[in-house]
């Protein structure tokens, strides 16, 4: 099969190649037809967690997704589950722009009718609410969470499994997980061991609905 090329814009900024490449090499493990194409945004060292960061991401976001289009992407992810520019480069590129926060909320709402969103800000991103809307139960974080760089450490994975438990106690049938930076430790493998429900990695959810999308593109 022929291997599709895809474009993963990351949100923080990183001359760390195993930083940078870190959700590529988790997206190519899990779908192997695939081939990849990592960039980041300009001056945002701590990512995007708050409406000022997520403003400030946007016009770089859109930038770096045409440039990946340019590359030759099929499609392009945005590594971001507060989906910063998903809009404004879909009307500037002519293939697929997948942010994955309406990717995994999308997945979630496929899975289960009540959804607990387990996040990193003050509130979970605007994409995510306006799609999980009455299905979503409840947003929790993690103690001691702030941004992305927080979410390393034992310390933080016992307080992400007492925050998703705690949605679980609201009701929810499934946990959303709303940063990517939870895909790139890992979270989601053992909430799903420890709780026994579905948890949706924003990032594996992002990568199929890209594939879906540049396969449907190719059906005559």
């Amino acid at each position: 099969m022929e291997r599709l090329r895809i474009g993963i814009v990351r949100v923080i900024t990183t001359e760390t190649a195993g930083l940078l490449e870190a959700h590529a090499v988790m997206l190519r493990r899990v779908f192997p037809c695939i081939d990849t194409v990592s960039a980041c945004i300009p001056d945002q060292p701590e990512g995007v967690f708050d409406k000022a960061t997520e403003t400030s991401a946007t016009p770089k976001v859109v930038s770096v997704a045409a440039e990946l289009a340019r590359k030759g992407a099929a499609a392009v992810i945005v590594s971001c589950c507060a989906d910063p520019g998903v809009e404004d480069a879909r009307a500037l590129v002519d293939i697929p722009v997948i942010g994955a926060g309406s990717a995994v909320s999308a997945v979630a709402l496929a899975c289960a009718a009540r959804i607990g969103v387990l996040g990193i800000g003050f509130g979970a991103p605007t994409v995510m609410r306006d799609i999980l809307g009455r299905r979503m139960v409840g947003y929790a974080v993690p103690v001691g969470v702030r941004t992305t760089r927080d979410l390393f450490g034992e310390d933080c994975l016992r307080e992400c499994i007492k925050s998703a438990r705690s949605l679980v106690d609201m009701g929810a049938e499934a946990i959303c997980l709303g940063c990517t930076g939870m895909s790139t430790t890992g979270v989601a493998v053992r909430l799903r061991e420890e709780l026994k429900i579905p948890v949706i990695d924003p990032l594996m959810a992002a990568g199929g609905v890209a594939l879906t999308a540049i396969l449907q593109e190719r059906v005559k």
